[in-house]
Protein backbone atom coordinates (compact mmCIF):
# COMPACT_ATOMS: atom_id res chain seq x y z
CA UNK A 1 0.00 0.00 0.00
CA UNK A 2 1.50 3.38 -0.95
CA UNK A 3 2.24 5.72 1.93
CA UNK A 4 1.80 9.48 1.99
CA UNK A 5 3.11 12.02 4.43
CA UNK A 6 0.57 14.44 5.90
CA UNK A 7 1.31 17.38 8.16
CA UNK A 8 -0.98 18.78 10.85
CA UNK A 9 -0.65 21.74 13.15
CA UNK A 10 0.06 20.81 16.78
CA UNK A 11 -3.52 21.39 18.03
CA UNK A 12 -5.08 19.23 15.32
CA UNK A 13 -2.58 16.44 15.87
CA UNK A 14 -3.19 16.50 19.64
CA UNK A 15 -6.96 16.31 19.09
CA UNK A 16 -6.58 13.41 16.61
CA UNK A 17 -4.19 11.60 18.94
CA UNK A 18 -6.62 11.96 21.84
CA UNK A 19 -9.51 10.72 19.70
CA UNK A 20 -7.50 7.70 18.60
CA UNK A 21 -6.61 6.87 22.21
CA UNK A 22 -10.22 7.30 23.37
CA UNK A 23 -11.44 4.92 20.66
CA UNK A 24 -8.48 2.54 21.17
CA UNK A 25 -7.44 2.86 17.54
CA UNK A 26 -4.14 3.71 15.98
CA UNK A 27 -3.74 6.71 13.69
CA UNK A 28 -3.93 4.57 10.53
CA UNK A 29 -7.33 3.13 11.49
CA UNK A 30 -8.60 6.62 12.27
CA UNK A 31 -7.37 7.90 8.89
CA UNK A 32 -8.90 4.93 7.04
CA UNK A 33 -12.30 5.60 8.61
CA UNK A 34 -12.08 9.33 7.84
CA UNK A 35 -11.18 8.79 4.18
CA UNK A 36 -13.90 6.12 3.71
CA UNK A 37 -16.45 8.59 5.11
CA UNK A 38 -15.14 11.35 2.82
CA UNK A 39 -15.45 9.13 -0.27
CA UNK A 40 -18.96 8.08 0.77
CA UNK A 41 -19.97 11.73 1.25
CA UNK A 42 -18.93 12.54 -2.31
CA UNK A 43 -20.49 9.41 -3.83
CA UNK A 44 -17.24 7.63 -4.68
CA UNK A 45 -16.72 3.90 -4.18
CA UNK A 46 -14.28 3.07 -1.39
CA UNK A 47 -13.59 -0.53 -2.39
CA UNK A 48 -13.23 -2.60 -5.55
CA UNK A 49 -16.33 -4.62 -4.65
CA UNK A 50 -18.44 -1.48 -4.37
CA UNK A 51 -17.05 -0.10 -7.65
CA UNK A 52 -17.90 -3.34 -9.50
CA UNK A 53 -21.43 -3.35 -8.13
CA UNK A 54 -21.95 0.23 -9.27
CA UNK A 55 -20.55 -0.47 -12.73
CA UNK A 56 -22.89 -3.46 -13.13
CA UNK A 57 -25.90 -1.21 -12.55
CA UNK A 58 -28.86 -1.29 -10.22
CA UNK A 59 -30.59 -4.10 -12.10
CA UNK A 60 -27.69 -6.53 -11.76
CA UNK A 61 -28.61 -9.66 -9.87
CA UNK A 62 -26.23 -11.09 -7.31
CA UNK A 63 -26.20 -14.87 -7.54
CA UNK A 64 -24.53 -16.62 -4.60
CA UNK A 65 -22.48 -19.76 -5.20
CA UNK A 66 -23.85 -22.99 -3.81
CA UNK A 67 -21.75 -24.61 -1.18
CA UNK A 68 -21.35 -28.34 -1.32
CA UNK A 69 -22.81 -30.02 1.69
CA UNK A 70 -22.38 -33.58 2.86
CA UNK A 71 -25.35 -34.81 0.80
CA UNK A 72 -24.31 -32.92 -2.34
CA UNK A 73 -20.67 -34.01 -2.29
CA UNK A 74 -19.23 -35.48 -5.43
CA UNK A 75 -19.51 -39.28 -5.64
CA UNK A 76 -16.39 -41.07 -4.57
CA UNK A 77 -14.32 -42.45 -7.38
CA UNK A 78 -13.65 -46.15 -7.69
CA UNK A 79 -10.70 -47.34 -5.66
CA UNK A 80 -7.54 -47.74 -7.68
CA UNK A 81 -6.50 -51.26 -8.58
CA UNK A 82 -3.57 -52.62 -6.75
CA UNK A 83 -0.87 -53.66 -9.12
CA UNK A 84 1.78 -56.15 -8.25
CA UNK A 85 5.15 -54.57 -7.84
CA UNK A 86 7.76 -55.92 -10.15
CA UNK A 87 10.71 -57.27 -8.32
CA UNK A 88 14.03 -56.04 -9.45
CA UNK A 89 16.39 -58.84 -10.38
CA UNK A 90 18.95 -59.27 -7.67
CA UNK A 91 22.49 -58.79 -8.73
CA UNK A 92 24.60 -61.35 -7.03
CA UNK A 93 28.28 -61.19 -7.37
CA UNK A 94 29.57 -64.10 -9.35
CA UNK A 95 32.92 -65.64 -8.61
Amino acid sequence: MPGKRVTFDDETYAALDMLARDRMMDFQELADEAFRDLLKKHGRPSSLKEALRRSAGATAEVVPFRRKGKSEAEPKSKPARKTAKKKKPSRKKRR
